[in-house]
């Protein structure tokens, strides 16, 4: 069963732009990202929007939907009143390119800052050897299809964007976090988080972890825990005094 929907997309460019009004035909089953497409191929034939999968795993067609950073192809219709106008806007956090794509490179360059991976220097490859349990707590983090969901809604780069210098946000502190829980990684995870991508920065507020599409739970498993190692490891006397007593041996 079918039935005219209103939307309100954002249409424009870097130098401006502004919300215009369509009615557009929805079916049943259909999700936003259906509907934007109708939309070009019926009214606006010029209308930018990033999308691949459509099925919830490229992480392309991240949007703001009511407000909220949502996927386009993973937002039901059927969520919504009929009578209810549905507002389609661009991640506010990063730079409008055209309409709904915005320039995530951002992101891209905060990836690079981090440093991968480093095996001990006594271990070979193919004599790298880890425990189950071990490989099961860092498999939650490696779900991240890099939506930049997270991102968008950190309010620590959403609304200062002087902090994205020195802030690399919740996808990557999760990253960093990641590493410095594996068993066989020989940097220095925690003063590289604190000092060089700014864990001090975040305040656990959990609005990543609440649009994350693949209900990764990075506040709670990844940076609270960074951050507790942390602060152990600059404010614990006992902690602090092993490190003098290791840098003296």
């Amino acid at each position: 069963m079918s039935y005219l929907a209103k939307f309100r997309v954002w249409r424009g460019d870097a130098d401006g732009g502004e919300l215009k009004d369509y009615e557009v035909e929805v079916n049943e089953g259909e999700v936003v990202l259906d509907v934007i497409h109708r939309l070009q191929a019926t009214q606006t034939p010029d209308m930018a929007v990033r999308w691949n999968c459509k099925a919830g795993k490229c992480g392309s067609c991240s949007a703001e939907i009511n407000g909220m950073p949502k996927l386009l192809c993973m937002c039901r219709m059927n969520t919504f009143e009929e009578s209810e106008t549905v507002t389609v806007t661009p991640m506010r956090t990063f730079p409008v390119i055209k309409d709904l794509v915005t320039d995530v490179s951002f992101n891209y360059q905060k990836a690079r800052e981090v440093p991968a991976f480093k095996p001990p220097a006594d271990l070979k490859p193919g004599e790298y050897r880890m425990q189950q349990i071990d490989v099961e707590r860092s498999q939650e983090f490696r779900k991240c299809i890099e939506c930049f969901l997270c991102q968008d809604t950190c309010h620590v780069i959403r609304d200062h964007e002087e902090n994205k210098e020195a802030f690399s946000g919740p996808r990557f502190l999760m990253r960093i976090a990641e590493l410095d829980m594996h068993p066989l990684d020989a940097a220095d995870r925690q003063k590289s988080a604190q000092e060089d991508h700014g864990l001090g920065f975040c305040n656990i507020t959990k609005c990543c972890a609440e649009v994350c599409p693949e209900h990764i739970k990075i506040t709670d498993n990844a940076l609270i825990p960074m951050k507790e190692r942390v602060a152990d490891r600059k404010y614990d006397p006992i902690v602090w005094l092993g490190n003098k007593i290791r840098r003296r041996v």
